[in-house]
């Protein structure tokens, strides 16, 4: 009967370990769960306070074509629009071509005097032949580098500290190796992130403005060409006599000689 009752008694409390050991997996994995998955008003929520804190990053770039009547007025307005909302001409190209003369000019500009400079620059045009302005978000890109970096840093950091607790070369040699290969991923991604924000900072505009040029008959072509080659080489006559100015002299010594001593002789007979 002792014996009976001490089974019972080590069934009862196996039973109750066991209980016990299920209701705490239980627990911890209601906790697992509330970690890794939060629920969805904790998401919004988060998502929400990160939305109002970070600035928005733009790209903003234009294009505008239109004609003018005088291409040097309209030259001369754009950079005095540019010199006065602080931007600069990173590209300038002139283009001729029969009946027409352009001008293509890429503008760097503060994306806060993008609109003010653009409406200031085309100030007096009637008709545009195209208009095109765009904004790219690039926020996301912008946050998604910024955590990249922190993370590789912050392993960086992690590795020069164990730099210093090194005890053997191989370890040295294994941990520099992990340093130079982070420090190159560092560099890559800092460069990325410094043209985001250049193109952020600074909205880009290319402006091509042109002038029509009446189309001249072939035979006014012809005889303007035909002045242009007269007086080019009447100008290399001058320049090839005064290259022989001592012959000529000679020539004309010898040629009044000539004419002195006929007459001379003329008069003798």
């Amino acid at each position: 009967m002792k014996y009976l009752t001490n089974f019972l008694g080590l069934i009862i409390l196996l039973t109750l370990f066991g209980c016990a050991q299920n209701r705490d997996s239980a627990i911890f994995e209601m906790a697992d769960e509330e970690m890794v998955a939060p629920t969805t008003e904790q998401v919004i929520d988060e998502t929400d306070e990160t939305v109002e804190k970070v600035e928005r990053k733009l790209i903003k770039e234009g294009r505008v074509e239109f004609e003018t009547n005088d291409l040097n007025s309209t030259r001369k307005t754009i950079f005095e629009a540019v010199k006065k909302y602080k931007g600069y001409v990173s590209s300038d190209q002139e283009f001729n071509s029969p009946g027409r003369k352009s001008n293509t000019v890429i503008i760097r500009v503060p994306a806060d005097n993008f609109d003010n400079l653009l409406s200031e620059a085309t100030q007096g045009v009637k008709r545009f032949e195209s208009k095109e302005i765009n904004v790219k978000d690039v926020t996301e890109e912008f946050l998604d580098i910024q955590a990249r970096l922190k993370t590789k840093k912050e392993l960086e950091q992690r590795f020069i500290d164990l730099l210093k607790v090194a005890k053997n070369v191989t370890e040295i040699l294994e941990i520099e190796k992990q340093i130079g290969e982070l420090r190159s991923d560092i560099e890559s991604i800092e460069g990325r992130l410094k043209y985001l924000q250049n193109r952020v900072s600074f909205s880009t505009l290319t402006m091509t403005f042109y002038e029509t040029i009446p189309n001249e008959t072939e035979f006014g072509q012809k005889f303007k060409n035909g002045l242009r080659n007269g007086w080019d080489n009447l100008i290399w006559l001058f320049v090839g006599l005064t290259n022989i100015w001592s012959f000529i002299l000679i020539a004309i010594a010898l040629v009044f000689g000539v004419r002195v001593y006929r007459k001379r002789k003329k008069h003798r007979s």
